[in-house]
């Protein structure tokens, strides 16, 4: 394929394929329904990107994550290969240009959600295009037993009909032998050529350790390993606290999370991707689109939701082929937290019918209306006026946003704009009359001269530089200019938007989905179940455990997980150190850590030998997890 592997010399610099790449694209090239299934990391987007490029016409895209749309829009931009993507929040007009430009622009790829399919014009208008490859990416989300299952996947086989000839090609990291099964009669593929990579991480070490003080365990590994690491936590005030201990600790440390504002996030991002910072604190919002090849550490130091997210997460390892290691650490509190924050807060039925019913009156919408009517939203304010506990709520709405029936797109933004409803005069008079804010005033009336005769959007930070003040100090202004009417001031602080997709029908609109909801809630259950088994199975090696929960069965231990290098450390003598434990704690109970820093031995070596003195009866544990000698 002298063509496909030139194109890859161009446009991505490469000399060679990756594994399966070059399979993948020949099957595509001769006009098979494919699917595909390479875990994170292996490239999926090269198997479309190379044989769209090879053929006439243009690549449709299948996304449900918009962050990744736009992430591989930008990239193929810049290296010039003129790609759209139809994200949420763009206006009819809007639309229409953009599916002209791809009819008459010879644009390569378009972007869409399966959602956008379910818009009658726009599918009409995509039956015109001529289209040369079909790419569903993220396809276990087409699967009920798929981890993001989303309806409107469903609706992407019909587009066989209209385009016979095109190859279909699924793409998934992870997929269960189940889910792949039904990606493909889902999607209706014909005769599809299968290409499955391999779950096994052969350089990755899994590593699953029971601790007391987790901050002491991650300092250990930090300072053992001190190449690029990433820490992942459950919520926001996470990323702050251990981010914070870190630094404190002397680690170059920063955070990233879903409520950053896209600055924030960057300007983070670049800080851990130029290794200014060791290491990056953060939630399963960070990862799409990483691909740092010499990642050493990936901590996990509370349970993911399941093993497809941590597979993934932990996945972020080592792509340069040198040693790494996935952590995940846990305490006895993790499965009942985890139970807490995961099955606890899954929405049913009646709670599901209510957050409808209560969303609509919070927006007025009247029975049989509503349709494709936009509002900003602040999660705070509707579970506070409802009474509504926020995470069981959030759980409601992301469900209604997978089935459809609302579009639920974050922003994390504040949206400022202002106009004076005075004449000029009128205002330097005021000013002439309140000095102390005449500053400010001239600064925005020299930076938006226009600002007398429409809404404007307006820059607080640049407004405060210019005038010389704080922020607080400007909002502080305008709001008094806004109390006595000299201006119309609109301050918009929204965590989301949400578009009706559908007219309101109340329980007739949740009765319709409700099956779905008791599947996923369903699979949710048997995820953690899954997590749980992983971190509690003492008798497996980690590697087997993982490869064996994707359906891929090995006789062979890893030999550099956990569970093997504790067998390595059985075949040790430890007669010695179990001695110097039992004569330190004559003299005092100690916890693990103080045991370990008495001793100079390993974490694994210390914790095997309290285990066999436990067992034996020689010690007992105290409540404050410090050990003491049997009387």
């Amino acid at each position: 394929m002298p063509e496909a592997l030139a194109l890859l010399q161009k446009y991505w610099k490469h000399d060679k394929f990756r594994s399966l790449q070059k399979e993948i694209i020949t099957a595509v090239l001769d006009g098979n329904d494919t699917f595909a299934l390479m875990p994170t990391g292996g490239g999926k987007s090269i198997c479309f990107q190379i044989p769209a490029l090879m053929n006439d016409g243009i690549c449709l895209v299948i996304s449900p994550l918009v962050a990744l749309m736009k992430d591989q829009v930008a990239n193929l931009q810049k290296r010039n290969i003129k790609a759209i993507a139809l994200t949420g929040g763009i206006r009819s007009e809007e639309l229409i240009d953009l599916l002209d430009n791809c009819q008459f622009g010879n644009y390569k790829f378009l972007y869409l959600s399966p959602e956008r399919l379910q818009s009658d014009w726009i599918l009409e208008r995509i039956k015109s295009l001529p289209i040369n490859l079909i790419t569903i990416d993220e396809a276990h989300c087409v699967s009920q037993w798929g981890h993001d299952f989303r309806p409107a996947y469903l609706k992407i086989s019909a587009l066989k009909k209209h385009f016979p000839k095109t190859p279909f090609l699924a793409l998934t990291a992870t997929a269960t032998p189940r889910v792949k099964k039904d990606i493909i009669n889902a999607l209706g593929l014909h005769e599809p050529k299968l290409f499955e990579k391999s779950f096994a991480r052969e350089n990755i070490a899994y590593m699953v350790f029971e601790v007391e003080d987790k901050l002491f365990r991650i300092e250990q590994i930090l300072k053992k390993n001190p190449q690029p690491s990433i820490i992942y936590v459950r919520n926001r005030k996470s990323c702050l606290d251990i981010s914070s201990q870190l630094q404190s600790l002397g680690f170059k440390a920063t955070y990233y999370h879903g409520g950053l504002s896209s600055k924030e996030k960057d300007k983070n991002m670049q800080l851990w991707m130029n290794e200014e910072v060791q290491v990056i604190v953060a939630t399963n919002a960070f990862g799409m689109g990483i691909d740092k090849a010499n990642v050493k550490a990936v901590i996990h130091i509370q349970l993911p939701e399941n093993m497809e997210n941590y597979y993934q997460e932990a996945g972020r390892a080592g792509r340069n082929g040198e040693r790494a290691f996935a952590v995940l650490l846990t305490s006895s509190s993790d499965i009942i937290q985890a139970e807490s924050q995961f099955i606890n807060v899954l929405p049913d039925k009646k709670f599901l019918n209510s957050v409808y019913i209560k969303l609509n009156n919070y927006f007025q919408i009247a029975y049989g209306e509503g349709i494709n009517e936009q509002f900003t939203f602040n999660l705070h304010h509707f579970c506070l006026k409802y009474e509504f506990p926020t995470l069981k709520t959030y759980n409601a709405l992301q469900f209604l946003d997978r089935q459809g029936i609302i579009t639920l797109s974050q922003e994390f933004s504040e949206k400022i704009t202002l106009q004076f409803l005075i004449p000029s005069k009128e205002v330097i008079r005021y000013m002439s009359l309140n000095q102390n804010d005449e500053e400010i005033i001239l600064a925005i009336l020299r930076t938006y001269p226009g600002i007398y005769e429409m809404q404007t959007a307006f820059n607080l930070q640049l407004i405060a530089k210019k005038s010389n003040h704080k922020e607080s100090q400007v909002l502080a202004v305008l709001h008094k200019l806004k109390e006595k009417d000299i201006i119309a001031f609109h301050s918009k602080n929204n965590d989301a938007t949400i578009v009706f997709n559908e007219v309101r029908e109340d329980e007739r609109t949740i009765s319709r989905v409700s099956k779905h909801l008791e599947n996923q809630n369903q699979l949710k259950k048997e995820q953690l179940q899954a997590i749980v088994h992983y971190i509690n199975e003492k008798t497996v090696c980690k590697n087997k455990l993982i490869l064996d929960y994707f359906g891929e069965k090995t006789m062979v231990n890893c030999g550099i997980c956990s569970y093997c290098i504790t067998k390595k450390i059985q075949k040790k003598d430890f007669t010695s150190l179990g001695k110097e434990i039992i004569q330190l704690l004559q003299s005092e109970d100690l916890n693990s850590r103080e045991i370990q820093n008495k001793t100079k031995n390993s974490p694994e070596e210390v914790i095997f030998v309290l285990q066999d003195l436990l067992e034996n009866n020689t010690i007992l544990v105290k409540p404050n997890n410090k050990y003491t000698l049997k009387s």
